[in-house]
């Protein structure tokens, strides 16, 4: 069955992408302390309602978020704890990665003599 795990990887490709925008991650972060109103949400980010309300529909068409209506106000929370999870797993792998660089930036810092060595053999006197 080659290429049997195409439309799978596909679903996950999307799933990724439809995450990778910081107004959504940040709302997903928010919602993470629980439920909150748009009102909460457009003050926490501070980006044009418009814009919010663009990124809230794409997180509800994905199935991340509900949304609940009491009167004028629009409450959204995390449509279950497996978001949640996700988010903590990105920071973790987010945190080894960065920690990683860091200390490679640390390594060239420490090595780092304001030259490079010498190549054997040049510009060594004849």
């Amino acid at each position: 069955m080659n290429g049997a795990w195409v439309p799978l990887c596909q679903a996950k490709a999307e799933f990724f992408r439809m995450l990778g925008h910081p107004v959504r991650i940040r709302v997903l972060e928010l919602l993470q302390g629980g439920p909150m109103p748009v009102r909460g949400l457009l003050s926490a980010i501070g980006v044009e309602p418009s814009a919010l309300s663009q990124q809230l529909a794409v997180l509800r068409r994905s199935g991340l978020v509900t949304a609940t209506r009491s009167g004028s106000t629009v409450v959204y929370e995390l449509a279950g704890g497996e978001v949640a999870e996700l988010l903590r797993s990105a920071r973790r792998v987010l945190g080894e990665v960065l920690g990683g660089q860091h200390a490679l930036l640390a390594e060239l810092r420490r090595d780092d003599s304001g030259a490079l060595p010498a190549a054997e053999g040049v510009g060594a006197a004849s």
